[in-house]
Order: structure tokens, then sequence, then C-alpha cells
């Protein structure tokens, strides 16, 4: 087992490896985390661990009634994650390497990363500034017939974005997409309008194979609903939402 300490950064939403992470970090326990990772050597990665959260506040409340109107100010590395952070979170997450770490002049950053590797979360740790955690990497086991699997989730999935651009009366470009299948895999669960608990799954399954199985069901059942209900909304499929941390 592969075993790795990382700082730990939790969101609302799922990162997949291979898709791009845009933050906007004002809160200070993210600002400490960014200026130590601005201080790794240019030859390595500056790598931190998002998990997603489960229960608790994205951002901590700093004063009376922000973000919650109920809340109390809190302060600390796991503020808004209660007692036990590690039961605040899902298990599975995802290593994120920063290519860009750039501060502002009220210090707060602008940071733009892309997610590697799935790991599992053994521990964390709130001691210090911001939260740290132990993490084992999990590998990519492509499964039974996942090849097979990518090319029909791929011929699914552009019935799914013509279905969704119909809807919103207007064209999709779908530009070229690609044919290995952990990248299909990743790229349909990102692209896909899901709820975080089901992008969680998916993340965490198995193997590319169980993925790709779990994503055809989806297609098919998300194809079928857009076609009933053609006025249904939805967002760009390709286009994150930046996190306010």
């Amino acid at each position: 087992m592969t075993t790795v300490r990382l700082p730990l950064f939790p969101l609302n939403t799922v990162l997949f490896p291979g898709l791009v992470l845009p933050l906007n970090i004002f809160e200070e326990r993210y600002r400490a985390m960014m200026r130590t990772l601005v201080k790794t050597p240019e030859d390595e990665p500056r790598r931190f661990a998002v998990v997603t959260i489960r229960d608790g506040h994205e951002v901590a409340a700093s004063e009376p009634g922000l973000p919650d109107p109920t809340a109390v100010p809190e302060r600390g590395s796991a503020a808004g994650f209660g007692a036990d952070p590690v039961k605040a979170f899902h298990g599975v997450g995802c290593v994120a390497d920063a290519a860009t770490i750039r501060e502002r002049a009220d210090g707060t950053f602008e940071v733009l990363a892309t997610g590697t590797t799935r790991v599992r979360l053994l521990s964390v740790d709130a001691s210090g500034p911001f939260l740290t955690a132990e993490l084992e990497e999990l590998p990519e086991e492509p499964g039974d017939e996942a090849g097979a699997l990518a090319e029909g989730v791929l011929r699914a999935f552009r019935q799914y974005q013509k279905r969704l651009a119909g809807a919103r009366e207007r064209s999709l470009s779908t530009g070229d997409l690609p044919d290995e299948p952990s990248v299909v895999s990743y790229l349909v669960a990102a692209a896909m309008m899901l709820d975080t608990p089901t992008k969680q799954r998916l993340l965490q399954a198995p193997d590319t194979a169980s993925r790709l199985r779990d994503e055809l069901k989806l297609l098919r059942s998300e194809t079928a609903i857009i076609r009933t209900l053609p006025s249904l909304p939805a967002s760009e499929l390709t286009r994150a939402p930046t996190s306010l941390n």
C-alpha cells in the first residue's frame, strides 16, 4: 500500500483525474496552504488532495451569520467540519497538481490545478494552519471489457449532448472526444448533469469498466428524461463552476 501525506482541500464538488480545477482562495487556512505550496521546488509538483464534503461547510463562518445565518464564527483548520473532520468528508478523493498559483495584492490567490490520481482518505490532521491528510493512492484498474464499454458510453454521451443542446435550443460543438477508456470514464462523469453523490459514486468505482457501466445506465436514463421534458434546464457541459475558495 502506497501512502502519502498532503495538504487537504475539502470542496462541495468532485474532482476527477484529468479535469481542471480553478480556485479562488480567500480563507486564511487555504491561503496558508498556497503559501506553503509555492515554496515547492520548481522541478516538483505542487500537490494537494481534494475531497468532497459529506457534512459541513466549504466556507467556514467568519462572522455571525456568514455563510449560514444561524452559524457562529469558527477558527482553525477544521472550522466547519466538526470535532472529527474525517467523518465530514467522503472517503475517496483526488490529488490535484497546481500548475498556476498567483497571489493577488490583497493576499488572496488564483489557482489552476488539474486532477491526477485517486486517493483514499485514511486520516486527517487538524493541528496545523491547514488540514493535512494521510492518503492511500488508488490504482486505476481497467476491468472487463472497458474498451467496448467506452465506445458505447461515447455513443450514448453524444446522444445525451445532442438532446441537452436541443433542450436549450442551441447547437453544441463537442469537438474530438478521447477514446482511452479511463479518460472517457472521467470526462463523462465530470460533464454529465449529475448530483454530487452520484459523481462521488463514479469517482470511487472499483475499476474503469464498472464506472463506464454505471455511466451507460445514467446516460440512457438522463437522455430519456430530457426527451420527455425538453425544457429541462442545463448548464455548460464542459465548464465547471469556480469554487468560492
